[in-house]
């Protein structure tokens, strides 16, 4: 695609958008509509939804009585070549809100009456091209021409409702993508068939880490044996972290009264996600956030300034409603456990506190092997400022020490207009994966309304009461969607540290296993995760069961290692190491314990 792109508005004039992020989400607008075009044209009867662009692609929905299936999708790639051919013109036209809704009516389109009746005011845009006419602002790109026929895919097909809501009638969602050249759609499918390779919800279940079952019901996670280790090690490694840099951990209870949830503001604002139940005719909330009960902690005695800062954490369980259609493996659950903590501080302890946060987050992250990072500032929207809590002064407060503690650590950051929510401003930190996806996990959040609607407080060195400033963060975001990350960063093949099993000992024949045995003592004696794999099975099937399982070390021993002591080593990065002491393994993997390599 040549750039600029040619493009055409609402009011039928034509213009140019030399940015390529513009012109990118206006090529894969445009793509959407020319899918339902293609779609409308091969399976006459099929009504449309909406269809936006994406950040990663587009999608349509439609309305259809029969269900599209796989096949569908080359078919309709191959006619929005034939309409590309054909180079058709996005036509628009402006209409009368009462015109439109007339016009679609008669259509049929009842979805494209309701979104006019309740978006549009006493005008509205609509564009046509070929056959097929939709409620839309544009802008467009001119012709079908511009379309390079090698720029988009025709992707998957999901389920969908209109306007997400469960209740409403059920769609047929089909997703696509596009690129201004050709070479990036190239590189993004070969993204695609990485990841799909990596796929944590198959290799979870591959390497027996976790499972889901429909019987005790979707978006709730079983940790296997392997995966709960990975847990404790993850945890572990936390929890020794945060005490070293003064935390102390507490533990909340999983329900709590409604009226706890009605003073923080979540029964109000957050009702339809929470789970709710009665106890003795009261009503009882199972907990979809930490925050309340560290704060009912905060509170069972008078603090002074000499207190503070408190540091607060917890792997804290929680649950939330999820609708079925977004629940994905351990990416997006109704059950997790949140590695959280909240701070509580004067105000002059806020710079020092944010500045700290920062340091553990990317301390944190490098340790599990994370190099590559964005950070996000979300502030509020100026012009909106009465639609948030706190004062003046505590959002300048908030911002500039988020800003100053960015600034002083040499962070590059992007500033994100009207992304606060509206009781204070944050800073997310999006980890980059092994082929490049970001992971929105690691967030220092600022908070002016629990400490006043729970009323906090603390005697300051002028012995006046003050409100303490209360801070939310967490760096995993929680432990379920930590590992699915990790799973997929590492491709199941996790650094030495993490490794569920970080040796197998493979005796070779029947007269190795006492020895075998004694290898594996030691190691378990030195806190090497180890297992014998003693199966009456081949040589060659043993060492291929260890690297389908993604183990690091194989061990191997017979008749020379018996004789001589040894072992002989294998390494999944390696290959043959040839025989060692089995004192000089251990000296090997511990320092690479240690150290957190990700590779020997």
């Amino acid at each position: 695609m040549k750039m600029p792109l040619k493009i055409k508005y609402a009011d039928g004039t034509e213009g140019e958008v030399p940015d390529s992020d513009a012109a990118l989400e206006i090529y894969r607008h445009s793509a959407s509509h020319l899918m339902a075009a293609a779609v409308c044209s091969l399976f006459p009867g099929t009504h449309l939804g909406i269809g936006p662009a994406i950040s990663d692609g587009f999608y349509y929905d439609f309305d259809r009585a029969e269900r599209f299936v796989e096949e569908d999708l080359g078919k309709i790639e191959s006619k929005m070549k034939e309409l590309i051919a054909e180079n058709l013109s996005f036509e628009p036209c402006i209409m009368s809100k009462e015109e439109a809704i007339a016009f679609f009516a008669r259509q049929g389109e009842n979805l494209k009456v309701e979104l006019i009746q309740e978006k549009a005011a006493g005008t509205l845009s609509i564009y046509r091209l070929g056959n097929v006419v939709d409620f839309c602002t544009g802008p467009h790109i001119a012709e079908t021409g511009l379309f390079d026929p090698g720029s988009f895919r025709i992707l998957n097909i999901a389920g969908s409702y209109w306007r997400g809501d469960e209740k409403n009638r059920q769609l047929q969602r089909i997703y696509g993508t596009a690129f201004l050249e050709p070479r990036d759609l190239a590189d993004y499918i070969r993204r695609l068939e990485e990841a799909k390779k990596r796929d944590h919800r198959k290799l979870g279940r591959e390497l027996d880490l976790f499972s889901i079952s429909e019987e005790a019901g979707s978006g709730l996670i079983f940790w296997h044996p392997k995966g709960t280790r990975i847990r404790h090690i993850i945890e572990d490694f936390l929890r020794k972290e945060l005490y070293r840099r003064g935390y102390e951990f507490v533990t909340t209870p999983h329900v709590a009264r409604d009226v706890l949830w009605k003073t923080s503001g979540h029964y109000e604002y957050y009702r339809q996600n929470m789970y709710v139940f009665n106890i003795d005719d009261e009503e009882f909330v199972i907990k979809p956030m930490n925050c309340p009960g560290h704060i009912q902690i905060y509170k069972t005695q008078m603090r002074s300034y000499r207190d503070l800062p408190m540091r607060y954490a917890e792997f804290g369980t929680v649950y939330r409603y999820e609708k079925s259609g977004v629940l994905h493996g351990m990416l997006r659950v109704r059950g997790f456990t949140q590695d959280d903590a909240h701070i509580f501080c004067t105000r002059e302890q806020v710079y020092d506190e944010i500045s700290d946060l920062m340091d553990l987050v990317l301390y944190i992250m490098k340790s599990f092997g994370f190099d590559q990072y964005k950070v996000e500032l979300s502030v509020r929207d100026a012009s909106r400022k009465k639609d948030y809590a706190g004062t003046e002064e505590e959002w300048e407060l908030a911002e500039s020490a988020l800003t100053r503690s960015l600034s002083d650590r040499g962070i590059q950051w992007t500033r994100m207009e009207g992304e606060a929510v509206f009781y204070g401003p944050k800073i997310d930190v999006k980890l980059i994966d092994a082929i490049g996806r970001p992971w929105q996990l690691s967030t220092v959040q600022f908070d002016f309304t629990l400490p006043k609607r729970f009323g906090l407080s603390y005697v300051g060195s002028d012995g006046s009461m003050h409100q303490p400033v209360m801070l939310h963060r967490a760096l995993l975001g929680s432990v379920e969607r930590f590992l699915g990350v990790l799973i997929e960063h590492y491709a199941g093949a996790f650094p030495i540290w993490l490794a569920p099993v970080q040796a197998v000992i493979i005796p070779i024949a029947e007269r190795h296993r006492e020895y075998a045995g004694q290898v594996k003592r030691r190691l378990l004696q030195a806190d090497i995760r180890a297992e014998v794999d003693d199966r009456n099975e081949k040589m060659g099937y043993k060492i291929r069961a260890a690297q389908t399982g993604k183990i690091p070390y194989m061990l191997i021993v017979g008749d020379k290692e018996l004789q001589s002591r040894e072992v002989s080593v294998r390494n999944r990065f390696q290959g043959d190491g040839g025989s060692q002491t089995l004192e000089g393994f251990l000296d090997t993997i511990e320092g690479l314990i240690k150290n957190r390599a990700v590779e020997p």
